[in-house]
């Protein structure tokens, strides 16, 4: 299954870019990167099956063993792709949180949106590590 990360605006050169492309090159699944502008701009819908998680601070917060579950069972269900969006500035408008799949959050608290992408490329790592039986994830 294709993980597909989009966000609004550019990473350009920073640790955090550093980071994402840390664990980007550490899953053995699919990734994409998409960048959109800060406002404007599509992504077009594949032709096969795939869910949206969009991050949003209001969103539901998962345990890693949960958010690998959720990933899995996607995968099980023969799902195609799994797009996380991290929206701009100003968050996702409420017809973006209506027809997602599912709303995630990283706290309560508000990320800047260069760490929610590194934190979001790491839980990725993790999930596809739980799912493997790789050893990088260590539940107490």
């Amino acid at each position: 299954m294709l993980l597909h990360v989009i966000a609004r605006g550019k990473i350009a050169r920073s640790p955090e870019a550093e980071l994402v492309a840390r664990y980007e090159k550490r899953l053995t699944w699919p990734v994409k990167m998409t960048e959109l502008p800060e406002t404007g701009g599509k992504v077009a819908e594949p032709q096969t099956p795939y869910k949206t998680v969009l991050l949003d601070e209001r969103g539901k917060q998962f345990d890693s063993q949960s958010f690998a579950d959720l990933i899995g069972g996607w995968r099980d269900d023969g799902m195609r792709e799994a797009r996380f969006v991290i929206g701009a500035a100003d968050g996702h408008s409420e017809e973006e949180r209506r027809e997602a799949d599912v709303l995630m959050a990283f706290g309560k608290a508000t990320w800047p949106h260069l760490m929610a992408r590194a934190m979001l490329m790491e839980q990725l790592y993790r999930a596809t590590a739980i799912l493997s039986g790789h050893p990088y994830h260590r539940a107490n």
